[in-house]
């Protein structure tokens, strides 16, 4: 999985190891920088690091921008993370439920929603 350097965080590291997958994200060098960071920024910087990172861009942004375009969420006027997590959780869901209800009316695109 690879996210915003806003997640360069050690326990989204352990937790995603221990869910089965590699988060991977730009990482910083520091002076005193610990031999598991240098892995990390080494496997990041890699051929793989790259194009797995390169990915998102074309999946994650994309979503992200038409579920924005769809429910018309540009700029919050709320702070805080938790309360903007529940509008983009709600708009989420909301997305979900229009895409299940155009497969189950046999729309030709489900994913069509305007």
């Amino acid at each position: 999985m690879s996210t915003d350097p806003g997640y360069d965080d050690h326990k989204l590291y352990d937790l995603s190891n221990n869910m089965g997958f590699q988060l991977v994200c730009p990482v910083q060098r520091y002076e005193n920088t610990s031999v598991v960071r240098i892995k990390l920024i080494e496997f990041y910087k890699s051929d793989i690091g790259q194009a797995i990172y390169s990915l998102r861009s074309i999946l994650i942004e994309l979503l992200m921008e038409h579920i924005k375009s769809v429910f018309r969420i540009d700029s919050l006027s709320i702070r805080g993370y938790h309360k903007i997590c529940k509008i983009v959780l709600l708009s989420v869901l909301l997305y979900q439920i229009l895409v299940y209800y155009n497969c189950k009316t046999d729309k030709v695109n489900p994913r069509a929603i305007r």
